[in-house]
């Protein structure tokens, strides 16, 4: 006898759904307003806002992964739940480039996004719990899950009606406890993953998308004209960065990541996989954000829209040149949280883009594009080396009799 009616258990051979695809584009949207609001007075202390932001929002959709792998979102009621979820991410990227304006209004932007955040966090909660009924295992995993989440509610909304650095202070503690929970519940009560298959390419869907539609903002900001001549280099630039950024992830790690999870056991299974594509995927996304805001910044410079028309500056060099560090540092985490064999001078070239930071921010705009584009064309041939070289090496192996 089922527990709960019009709940459907998703299949060990389960794989992302239109519906799921939908959904995802419309969190891909809220990222993209991140941009918005980092570009619009780029500092130190807006970069720092927005990585705050990016966390607070990949922290909140990835439970919703575990959701689609343990029921069909796309069936009754769940959908109709998930709808509403839907609605109040859409809220939240529309006033999240206001997200430290407070206004006269009762519910201004910060208040409005700190209660979308709060809505889509109980849609989940929700969803989960109705799942769990005939699930004990699950609900003692929630139990523990669902203590940190909703008492980070409480400094996420005081923060948003106090503004200015109360709200950035106590926004980082709602994020501390988000995360910094989670942990340790899933080290006490292991999530159950049904399928590899539908976690792994609901990840890597995602992640395509940021990129694409970060190139698509980096392209598309709030320009006067079209780009011509040095902005249409540094557009062209920018897409071969992420041509790069693109394939070393997603030609041979990603499937070689997907096979080694689904080749281990039960809880070690989930555990890696949350961890992997849990904190790992979430560097990729957020390296990839911060890219996209350079290239605007870039593009931005060239029609002689930047504060620093002369050279590139340490707001757009920390997006540029800090955003490819770290992305490359997590793809290195997730490759080494799955397929396990991760090399030092992988390291050493994560870390380069770091040591260039300083170079780049005193070049002019193009050039400093340039050198980045250059470097990220470079990492990706030898990585492609490598990987042809690992397998000759395989190949030649002699096999077990």
């Amino acid at each position: 006898m089922r527990g709960i009616v019009d709940v459907h258990p998703a299949g060990t051979t389960q794989r992302t759904t239109t519906f799921e695809i939908f959904f995802d584009l419309v969190f891909v949207f809220a990222l993209t307003r991140v941009i918005t609001f980092m570009a619009g007075s780029p500092s130190a202390l807006t970069l720092a806002q927005g990585l705050l932001l990016l966390l607070l929002l990949l922290y909140s959709w990835s439970p919703y992964i575990w959701v689609g792998n343990l029921v069909r979102p796309d069936v009754g009621p769940v959908r109709a739940a998930t709808l509403v979820a839907m609605a109040a991410i859409f809220v939240a990227a529309l006033v999240l480039p206001d997200a430290w304006q407070q206004g006269p209004e009762l519910f201004d932007a910060p208040l409005t996004l700190a209660l979308a955040y709060v809505v889509g966090r109980t849609v989940q909660l929700v969803i989960l719990f109705w799942a769990s009924t005939s699930n004990p295992a699950l609900r003692s995993t929630l139990r523990f899950f669902a203590v940190p989440v909703v008492l980070g509610w409480v400094p996420l909304v005081i923060g948003a009606v106090l503004g200015g650095a109360a709200q950035t202070a106590l926004w980082t503690v709602a994020f501390l406890l988000n995360i910094g929970g989670a942990r340790i519940a899933s080290a006490l009560r292991p999530w159950q993953l049904r399928s590899v298959d539908h976690f792994s390419e609901r990840f890597g869907l995602v992640l395509i998308i940021a990129l694409g539609e970060s190139l698509i903002s980096a392209g598309a900001g709030p320009r006067a004209m079209a780009p011509v001549g040095s902005a249409l280099v540094a557009a062209l630039l920018g897409l071969t960065s992420t041509v790069c950024l693109w394939w070393l992830y997603f030609d041979r790690l990603a499937p070689a990541a997907r096979e080694a999870v689904r080749n281990l056991p039960g809880e070690r299974r989930a555990s890696v996989a949350g961890d992997a594509y849990g904190l790992g995927h979430s560097a990729l996304i957020i390296g990839a954000i911060f890219v996209a805001l350079g290239l605007e910044e870039v593009i931005a410079g060239l029609t002689e829209e930047s504060a620093h028309p002369g050279r590139l500056g340490w707001e757009t060099a920390t997006a540029l040149y800090g955003g490819s560090a770290l992305y490359l540092l997590g793809r290195l985490a997730f490759r080494r949280l799955t397929v396990r064999a991760v090399y030092p001078r992988q390291v050493v070239a994560a870390l380069l883009p770091l040591v260039l930071l300083p170079i780049g921010r005193s070049l002019p705009p193009l050039t400093a594009l340039i050198l980045l584009t250059a470097f990220l064309v470079g990492v990706t041939w030898f990585e492609r080396r490598t990987d042809q070289r690992d397998e000759g090496l395989h190949s030649t192996r002699p096999r077990p009799s």
